[in-house]
């Protein structure tokens, strides 16, 4: 039986993977689509109105800042749960652990396959999502890279068991 306090650290690394890998990928993600949309001409503040139009329909383009901030916090919540998604996953299976980059890349592309195939379809979101080569290989590109690796990284810093922990808690400098 695990000891009490082994049980609490243990939680807590989890927790502080989750967290860590959710901040920054979603950090990454919405500079990535704020970025993207500013290209296109749009505004931080309409994108973060379209991320609001899947709980909200087309009113979240006349929601002003509210519905922005609705969809910020909802673009975290939503990164934040792809990361407790890895977190479990890679928990169970070691092969996850041992191969963290290559699991991560592809996490990150699973997790644009199920927004843009099963999320966004399911939402209020008002306007038709494309797809085109383009998309997938930059949607590919960024989410391997912005989503999938930080939150694979996070999980290796702070909660990795098969010995590849690195970070504060490991005695390892992670080189």
């Amino acid at each position: 039986m695990a000891r009490p306090d082994a049980t609490a650290s243990a939680s807590r690394s989890l927790l502080a993977a989750i967290a860590a890998g959710g901040a920054v990928a979603g950090t990454i993600d919405i500079v990535y689509a704020i970025v993207s949309a500013g290209m296109n001409g749009r505004s931080p503040i309409w994108l973060l109105q379209a991320v609001a139009s899947g709980l909200l329909g087309s009113e979240a383009f006349d929601g002003g800042l509210g519905a922005a901030l609705l969809g910020l916090v909802a673009h975290f919540v939503i990164a934040t749960g792809a990361a407790a998604v890895f977190v479990l996953i890679a928990r169970q299976v070691k092969a996850v652990q041992r191969a963290w980059i290559v699991s991560g890349l592809a996490f990150g592309i699973g997790v644009y396959l199920v927004m843009n195939f099963v999320v966004l379809p399911l939402s209020a979101v008002p306007f038709r999502i494309t797809h085109t080569v383009s998309t997938f290989a930059m949607g590919f590109l960024s989410h391997g890279l912005g989503i999938g690796l930080p939150i694979a990284a996070a999980f290796r810093l702070f909660a990795a068991v098969d010995g590849s922990k690195t970070g504060p808690d490991s005695g390892d400098s992670g080189n």
